[in-house]
């Protein structure tokens, strides 16, 4: 309609056109004002414009001014008698603009729907529309050009407000209730161009304002700077809580039609007044694309901090709370948050490879984690952390028919990550790892420097130890196995090289039995002091049978070859303490996809980094906090543990950031990083 103009050459395109009308003395007279002696052959299409018209002629000139609809209606039989130009002042003029109607009278306020307000309404009777009579409360909203019905709250927190228009058609209006940024699809009375500063007015205070109602004390939570869309606070609202702001025309106060559309998390409401043609549609989110924003945000909000949708399904379902479908959840999932997660993991990658390059040989750690236990496991990621920073560098994902079998899983991990290392230029001093054969006789081969773990070393040691003390004969290894357990550690934190901690290691076969001097001259005597001893029943007989088997397990050959290769530095106890994190966003009871898995084990790498080097919680006089434990592997006995400040998760907001500003713009180039990762066919 915008294209057409008035058949006497109107210029004011946004002034409302009619065409003929039906009834044939009416159609008369129209060509008489229009051609002064009516021509036998005339175009049946011939428009006029509002401008011809007086505003006697319009049955809804009153709602037109007040900016509720968008288009004029002729009453039954009017003739047009207005000559004038597009300027004359006789004829009704276009709809206000975009600006005046937001510095006149359009404001809605809403608020909370649940509380009634305790106040007293007074009634004024305006005199505007002397056909009937419209009662508005007195309030800083009736001595304006139009009728506004204020909802609100009795509260002392701010509430924005949101700003709507009314139109003949539910398409005219935006599909947004709240201003967003560009790229969103947003309320057009909130927005303005880029770069243009919205001009609020200054609305003058009647008899009921109260300033302190005002006032928004420091420990609100109201924010005036500027907020992502997404980052904006939601509440749940119930249905009959909504309905009651569309049953009542905000015009006449006559019963509305209501139609209500929802889509998971999203609701809208079309509402349309059969008696003054009063219409809006209103909804509750914003729509990104095709896609309410409600609906995408509960997907990430639930797959970036590691839960479980089918969990998330359960607990909505109990208490009726509408959500999208799991479908919907993996669509979002494979479209926009995984290739958000991919990204987010190489971008922190390359930051902490180029910051490794700068320190030159790094010190290393890696150990691989299986989904299941036993050896029908299904994947196997290898996770490969600098031992100075305590930071994943690389973290490898690998599945069993990949490489033949769940047994060479950890190699082909290992293998993945050193690789990914050399072609990143960085240059591996030595790695600390447990005593498998498969990767000892492949660092070997690649020539690197091998520690191990003294926790993983001492586990299988003492399973061995407490097998022996069953036996008759050695039952007083139980009383030892601690002080056993303790000298691992020490051997390997005291020395400096190998030999000295075989030296130290095998003087605990003279030591159990009193005796405190040794033939291996680089640790000749026990470093503790030599004081004599009366109690003889905790020491072993010389030369007896228990000391012999204890010596067999202590002192085997294999063993004396690990404890020379045991780390003195630094241990994997953080590898250890990342793999338990780890079941916080993959439980071993549930069977994931290749790329879900993935994604999943790159969100735990993003949790730890940040929170690797969290500092001790603290008194308010600077003392530490501890707190006791019952680890498994104390066997029954309590240790403090001293109690770290709570986690952060600062990559969940980056993830958010990353996804609504980049990644829904345009996903295109996001997907196409992540079908890059090859995904090995389906285990059969």
């Amino acid at each position: 309609m915008s294209r057409r103009r008035c058949v006497l050459l109107c210029k004011d395109r946004s002034a409302t056109l009619f065409s003929l009308p039906r009834v044939e003395h009416v159609k008369r007279q129209w060509l008489e004002f229009i051609f002064a002696t009516i021509p036998q052959k005339y175009s049946p299409n011939l428009l006029l414009c509002s401008r011809h018209f007086t505003e006697e002629s319009f049955k809804n000139l009153y709602e037109f001014k007040c900016g509720f609809v968008s288009r004029l209606f002729l009453k039954e039989g009017s003739v047009p008698s207005v000559h004038g130009s597009a300027s004359s002042s006789s004829a009704p003029q276009s709809r206000p603009s975009h600006q005046t109607i937001q510095n006149r009278f359009i404001h809605f306020e809403v608020a909370c729907q649940t509380d009634c307000p305790q106040t007293v309404s007074v009634m004024t009777q305006t005199d505007e529309c002397p056909k009937k009579s419209v009662f508005t409360p007195l309030s800083s909203t009736t001595l304006k050009d139009a009728h506004v019905r204020s909802k609100g709250s009795q509260t002392t927190v701010a509430c924005a407000t949101v700003d709507t228009t009314a139109t003949s058609t539910f398409d005219d209006i935006p599909f947004s209730s709240t201003p967003g940024k560009p790229g969103f699809r947003s309320s057009s009375l909130a927005l303005k161009e880029e770069g243009e500063d919205i001009e609020i007015p200054t609305e003058p205070h009647d008899s009921t304002y109260n300033p302190a109602d005002t006032i928004i004390s420091q420990d609100s939570e109201m924010s005036f700077g500027q907020r992502s869309i997404y980052a904006d606070s939601k509440y749940i609202v119930f249905e009959t809580c909504l309905r009651e702001l569309f049953s009542t025309c905000p015009i006449c106060n006559s019963k509305s039609d209501m139609e209500l559309h929802r889509m998971g998390t999203y609701v809208a409401f079309k509402q349309r007044c059969p008696k003054c043609m009063y219409n809006r549609k209103w909804q509750s989110q914003p729509i990104v694309g095709s896609t309410p924003m409600g609906n995408l945000l509960l997907s990430a909000a639930t797959y970036f901090t590691g839960g479980s949708f089918i969990q998330l399904q359960k607990i909505c379902k109990a208490m009726q709370l509408r959500i999208c479908q799991y479908n919907t959840f993996r669509r979002h999932c494979r479209i926009y948050l995984e290739p958000a997660i991919v990204h987010k993991w190489k971008t922190e990658q390359r930051n902490i490879i180029q910051k490794l390059q700068e320190r030159g040989k790094i010190a290393v750690s890696g150990d691989m984690r299986a989904d299941s236990p036993g050896h029908s496991s299904k994947y196997g990621s290898y996770t490969l952390m600098d031992m100075h920073s305590n930071t994943i560098v690389d973290l490898q994902l690998v599945q069993s028919n990949e490489v033949g079998g769940s047994n060479h899983m950890e190699k082909e991990g290992l293998k993945r990550c050193l690789d990914t290392l050399e072609s990143n230029h960085l240059e591996v001093d030595y790695i600390v790892t447990e005593r498998h054969p498969q990767i000892q006789k492949y660092l070997r081969d690649r020539s690197m420097t091998q520690f191990y773990d003294v926790w993983h070393f001492e586990k299988g040691l003492s399973k061995k130890l407490d097998k022996l003390a069953k036996n008759k004969e050695c039952g007083l290894l139980k009383k030892w196995r601690r002080s056993i357990r303790n000298h691992v550690y020490w051997c390997a934190n005291s020395s400096t090289s190998g030999p000295e901690k075989v030296a130290k290691w095998t003087s605990l076969i003279n030591h159990l039995q009193n005796v405190h001097t040794h033939d291996n001259p680089i640790f000749p005597k026990c470093a503790h002091p030599l004081t004599a001893s009366n109690d003889q029943k905790k020491w072993f007989q010389q030369g007896s049978l228990a000391v012999h088997k204890i010596e067999h397990i202590l002192c085997n050959k294999r063993v004396l070859k690990d404890v020379e290769k045991l780390s003195h530095h630094f241990q994997t106890s953080s590898l250890e303490a990342f793999h338990s994190l780890i079941l916080r966003f993959t439980p071993k009871n549930v069977v994931f996809s290749f790329i879900g898995m993935l994604c999943r084990l790159f969100l735990a790498v993003l949790h730890h980094n940040e929170n690797a080097n969290r500092e001790r919680a603290t008194t308010s006089t600077g003392r530490g906090l501890y707190k006791i434990v019952l680890p498994k592997s104390k066997k029954e006995e309590c240790i403090a543990q001293p109690i770290k400040t709570e986690p952060t998760y600062n990559f969940v907001d980056d993830l958010l950031k990353l996804l609504f500003d980049e990644v829904v713009m345009d996903p295109s180039p996001f997907v196409d990083a992540l079908k890059t990762i090859p995904v090995p066919p389906p285990v059969e």
